[in-house]
């Protein structure tokens, strides 16, 4: 560091601090007081820094210190390693020396050992059938002592053959086959042990002891493979047999005995009872919740803490269970059988009425997880699916098909309440609903899945309804005289379609979950497809009606019609005696008919009164007008008596009143009233008004068409407000007026 330049920076910095203290005149008489303060902290810094340099020479000298202490060490260690190096030369002499030493050590070891082991080398065969007999007598503890014993025998003079520096095959051998009978022992204990154990739990219903004493072998046989372990890994040597692990042993013969337990519990095939399933399952259930209150009650005291056996048990009839089912899905199953299946894996099993019992308390998913893979319940449940929707076809074509021949058979159709209907409707959604039930008990996504294919295949048997009743009206009407209750099964049909929507909308409301919105339009395809057959069924019904009126329309507006009532009384006959059978519609669909009726009679009215069949002089034009208001108003008259109770408010008949009135209007005021006419509807068409005034013979028809175009070109272009308004784009003329 430049002590110059650190000097030549401080004088710098005190000059500047002169500066500031001493800018104005009145500063100069402060000087001493700066000069006595500056004194101060001069002291200060100096006191300091003479602190500062005392405790580092301080450390200093410490450290001094300390390495010559270590000095003095390091030449103390050096000399005494020079006096063992010293020392040890003679050690390779002193090890030659010993060498007989050592090996009369070795002996003497051999013999020891052949001397505490001289009673059971000699008495082996003596000791083996000592203990056989105790296996036999069930004296197992005992049995256990004697084996112990022998087995210790044999693996000490192995281990003392093992030592030997020089090891020779033929000793181990002749030892060995020596002791071969423990072997033969050791396995009839296992043997009997595995019997034992593989009865646990009937026998620790009666005998605990029994099982007590089994484990405490087991015990004891697991401390000695610990120790042979060790051993083995301080000498390298491993007895014979070692380890036996029988630990494990008892393990595996507990999950066997489970996997046996599960297997026998079957009593019936599908061949037996259909309800097989239903029963094997619930057998199961009963046997494992009462095999595993056993286990907790009786077992668990009887086996060691750090077994776990209450949990060891129920993974055993898990996996054993899990197994099972597998096996029986493979096999493959059949109509509820999947259903059975699907709601015992996910609700009973691991519910309340086996796992989830008071009694047991068990969280199955955590300890073992699912009983049957993600992937095969998925595969279990589309499965099922397609079973549900072969039967859904299956039977909807019968359905199809009985109701079909119905249609033309001698019979009139089932009454409710006096309105026609048929079974199928109700049938049709009592299947679904029960369908449905079911697949609630396993899981919504099910149901879900469940109701959609339900609607989807509802739809296709209302396309393939459809296509039935068109068939039906097509084959009546080539032939009136070959179906007798025509009228009675289309009214059915009328029924049928509307029992359908009605039960399709009380089922979303029961099933369909308000989150969803995916496959909503599938339901509204089967709404539109049953409300199509209900608009077709009862269009055939105005239409065979209309067939019967046909030469009274056409009697309409020509001379005759002028001087007689005739045509238009036989129509509100025919019509009345029509409704008499219309009666056995259901309220909805007898008022749908009814407006229906009304439109079309109002149509057909309008079209004869514009089909220039008559032309009178404007003075006839009045009695023409008011003839044709009473006809109309006799028209309202009679729907409003078949039909007392729906509203007959902005009738389509209410236009023939209204066509009526331009037949007597001033000819130049016409423009004005077009107008009108026009703004409520604008579907009326130049053809139409020509037409119209074709009977008034008085104005020429140039005239009119004039006019009206003055009134069409002047019109706004605009939406209909009048709903009646459609019928005039369904009036159309094939014969020109020009």
């Amino acid at each position: 560091m430049d002590l110059q330049q650190l000097e030549e920076e401080a004088r710098q910095a005190a000059l500047k601090d002169i500066q500031n203290m001493l800018q104005r005149p009145g500063q100069l008489e402060k000087v001493e007081q700066y000069r006595h303060r500056i004194a101060r902290k001069k002291a200060s810094v100096e006191a300091l820094l003479k602190t500062g340099m005392q405790n580092q020479l301080e450390g200093v000298r410490v450290g001094l210190k300390q390495l010559e202490t270590c000095m003095q060490d390091v030449r103390e260690v050096r000399r005494r390693m020079d006096e063992v190096e010293r020392l040890l030369e003679g050690v390779p002499d002193v090890y030659d020396a010993l060498e007989v030493v050592r090996e009369e050590n070795t002996k003497h070891s051999q013999y020891a050992t052949a001397m505490e082991n001289l009673k059971h080398i000699f008495n082996v065969d003596a000791s083996v059938q000592k203990t056989m007999a105790l296996i036999d007598e069930d004296k197992l503890l005992n049995a256990h002592q004697c084996l112990s014993d022998l087995e210790n025998s044999r693996d000490d003079l192995l281990y003392e053959l093992h030592k030997q520096p020089k090891q020779h095959a033929s000793d181990k051998i002749t030892l060995k086959r020596h002791f071969e009978k423990v072997d033969t022992v050791s396995q009839a204990l296992e043997k009997k042990i595995r019997l034992i154990l593989s009865r646990t739990l009937n026998t620790v219903r009666k005998k605990p002891t029994v099982i007590v004493t089994a484990l405490r072998i087991i015990e004891r046989e697991e401390k000695n493979d610990q120790f042979a372990v060790q051993q083995q890994k301080v000498t390298g040597f491993l007895p014979p047999g070692r380890p036996k692990a029988w630990r494990k042993m008892i393990m595996d013969v507990l999950q066997a005995a489970v996997g046996t337990r599960i297997e026998g519990s079957k009593l019936e095939e599908r061949a037996d009872n259909k309800m097989w399933l239903v029963r094997d399952l619930e057998i199961l259930r009963q046997i494992i919740l009462e095999d595993l209150r056993v286990v907790k009650s009786l077992c668990v005291p009887c086996f060691p803490p750090h077994y776990d056996i209450f949990n060891e048990y129920v993974k055993f009839y898990h996996e054993g269970l899990s197994s099972y089912l597998d096996s029986i899905v493979r096999s493959g199953l059949e109509g509820n059988e999947y259903v059975s299946m699907l709601a015992w894996v996910t609700h009973t099993y691991p519910g309340v009425e086996l796992m989830s019992h008071p009694d047991l308390n068990v969280e199955v998913n955590k300890l073992a997880g699912p009983l049957l893979r993600q992937e095969h319940l998925k595969a279990l449940e589309n499965e099922y699916l397609q079973n549900m929707q072969r039967n859904y076809q299956e039977w909807m074509t019968k359905a199809a098909q009985t109701e079909k021949q119905e249609w033309f058979s001698e019979m009139v159709p089932d009454q409710d309440e006096h309105y026609y209907h048929t079974s199928a409707p109700v049938i049709i959604f009592q299947m679904i609903d029960q369908h449905l039930q079911v697949t609630n008990t396993i899981h919504q996504e099910l149901t879900f899945k469940a109701l959609v294919m339900s609607i989807q295949q509802v739809e296709i048997f209302g396309q393939t309804y459809l296509k039935n009743v068109i068939e039906l009206k097509e084959h009546h009407f080539r032939n009136r005289d070959q179906i007798k209750y025509f009228t009675h099964y289309i009214i059915t049909i009328v029924n049928n379609s509307q029992q359908m929507r009605e039960l399709a909308q009380q089922m979303k409301q029961l099933y369909w979950p308000k989150s969803r919105t995916d496959h909503y339009e599938d339901f509204e395809k089967l709404l539109g497809t049953f409300q199509r057959i209900r608009a077709h069924a009862a269009n055939y019904l105005l239409e065979e009606a209309f067939l019967d009126m046909e030469c009274h329309f056409n009697d309409l507006f020509t001379v005759k019609w002028l001087a007689s009532t005739i045509a238009v009384d036989t129509i509100c006959v025919t019509l009345d005696d029509y409704f008499q059978d219309y009666n056995h519609l259901r309220p909805a669909n007898f008022e749908m008919v009814i407006n229906e009726a009304q439109k079309l009679l109002a149509k057909r009215y309008i079209r004869a009164l514009l089909s220039k069949r008559l032309s009178k002089p404007r003075a006839e034009c009045d009695a023409i007008t008011r003839k044709i208001n009473q006809e109309a108003k006799r028209f309202k008259l009679f729907f409003e008596k078949i039909a007392p109770k729906i509203s007959l408010s902005d009738s389509p008949l209410d236009l023939i009143a209204t066509l009526s009135a331009l037949l007597i209007s001033d000819i130049e005021l016409l423009i004005l009233d077009l107008h009108t006419l026009l703004g409520s509807y604008p579907s009326l068409s130049e053809d139409h008004l020509v037409r119209l005034f074709y009977i008034r013979n008085d104005v020429k028809a140039a005239e009119v068409r004039e006019k009206v175009q003055d009134a069409m070109k002047s019109k706004k272009s605009m939406v209909s407000i009048a709903k009646q308004d459609c019928i005039f784009k369904e009036i159309v003329f094939s014969d020109k007026l020009w």
